[in-house]
C-alpha cells in the first residue's frame, strides 16, 4: 500500500527548537532544531512506514493573507536568529535523504501541503500530514490523516475524521467556518467578537457553514444574532485567512518522493559534519529495518 508523509518543515522545526536544549556543531553553530527535526523524521518513518515523503516550507515573502488583513500574525515576535540559521541546514539534510521539498512565494507551507495532499489523494492510497499546526485538521478526509505532536516531540496522535470532531466539536470541512467565528489569537485575527467555541459549535451543528448561518440570521437568538451582524465583515475576512488553499501552483512528483533513503552516504557524511553520533546509529538501524522489510516482502 502506498503512503505519503507530508511534513510541515517550519512547524516541526519551531517545535523542535523550543523543545530541545541548546546544541551546537563542532564550529559552535546552533543545531538543536535540526537534531529534533531529524529525530522526528526517523520516528515518523518507523511509526508510519511511508513509501513516499515530502517536506514543505514557508517562505520569507508576505503571503496573500498579509495582503488580505494587515494585522495577520502582526503580534508574532521575530524568529530567533539561532533558529533562522538552522533552516538551510535542515534543507541540506532533507536533500541528503533524497526527500523533495516544496515552497511557493505568496503562500504558507499549509497551502502547499493542502495542494499536494489533494493531488496525492488521486494517486496514492493514504496521506499523513505531520505538523504541530491544528489549522491543518481541515484537510482530514477518509484518505488524509494528521500526525499531531501533543507534547514536545515525544508524543503524537494520528488524527482521523472522528478525532477532529472529538477535539474541536466540528467536522474537518467546518474548521475554517469554526475559525471564522472564534478567530485565532496565534494568527492575530478576531473572528466574531463575543462568539466563543461553545456557541460556534452549536451554530455549525445546526447551520453547517458560516454562509448558511448568515442566511438564517433571523432564526438565531437575538443576542447572538446581534453579535453576528456586527461582526459579519470580520467573519468573512477570518474565514479567508483560516481556509487552507488547495490550488497552489505546485505539482507533486510522486516518483521522486518515493526515492528517499535513510542511511545513504550523503546522510551519514552530513551527520558526521554536524556531530550527530546518536542519530547516525538510529539512521543505520532504521535503514537496516527498512531493507529487511523489503527483502521479506519479496519472499
Amino acid at each position: 500500500m502506498s503512503k505519503l508523509i507530508l511534513i510541515d518543515g517550519n512547524a516541526i522545526l519551531h517545535r523542535a527548537y523550543h523543545a530541545l536544549p541548546p546544541l551546537t556543531t563542532k564550529r559552535g553553530e546552533p543545531i538543536n532544531a535540526v537534531y529534533g527535526f531529524i529525530s522526528m523524521l526517523l520516528r515518523v518513518i518507523q511509526d508510519l512506514e511511508p513509501t513516499h515523503i515530502v517536506v514543505a516550507f514557508d517562505r520569507k515573502e508576505p503571503t496573500f493573507r498579509h495582503k488580505e488583513y494587515e494585522h495577520y500574525q502582526a503580534q508574532r515576535p521575530e524568529t530567533d536568529k539561532k533558529l533562522i540559521s538552522q533552516f538551510d541546514k535542515t534543507k541540506r539534510v532533507v536533500d541528503a535523504f533524497g526527500i523533495p521539498f516544496y515552497d511557493k512565494a505568496g503562500f504558507e507551507a499549509d497551502d502547499v501541503i493542502g495542494t499536494l495532499a489533494k493531488q496525492a489523494e488521486k494517486k496514492l492510497d493514504e496521506i499523513v500530514i505531520v505538523t504541530g499546526d491544528k489549522d491543518i485538521l481541515q484537510l482530514v478526509t477518509k484518505k488524509t490523516k494528521v500526525y499531531l505532536p501533543i507534547r514536545g516531540l515525544s508524543d503524537a496522535k494520528l488524527m482521523e475524521e472522528k478525532d477532529v470532531m472529538e477535539k474541536l466539536g466540528v467536522r474537518p470541512d467546518q474548521v475554517d467556518d469554526y475559525k471564522a467565528l472564534i478567530g485565532d489569537p496565534s494568527d492575530n485575527y478576531p473572528g466574531v467578537p463575543g462568539i466563543g467555541p461553545k456557541t460556534a459549535t452549536k451554530l455549525l451543528a445546526e447551520y453547517k457553514t458560516v454562509e448558511n448561518i448568515y442566511k438564517n440570521i433571523d432564526k438565531i437568538q437575538e443576542s447572538t444574532a446581534r453579535k453576528l451582524k456586527e461582526g459579519k465583515d470580520m467573519a468573512i475576512v477570518s474565514q479567508k485567512l483560516a481556509e487552507i488553499v488547495t490550488n497552489v501552483p505546485v505539482k507533486l512528483d510522486v516518483e521522486k518522493s518515493g526515492k528517499w533513503k535513510v542511511n545513504n552516504k550523503n546522510v551519514l557524511d552530513l551527520f558526521a559534519e554536524y556531530g550527530f553520533k546518536t542519530l547516525t546509529k538510529r539512521a543505520n538501524k532504521v535503514g537496516e529495518e527498512i531493507s529487511n522489510e523489503k527483502q521479506m516482502s519479496l519472499l
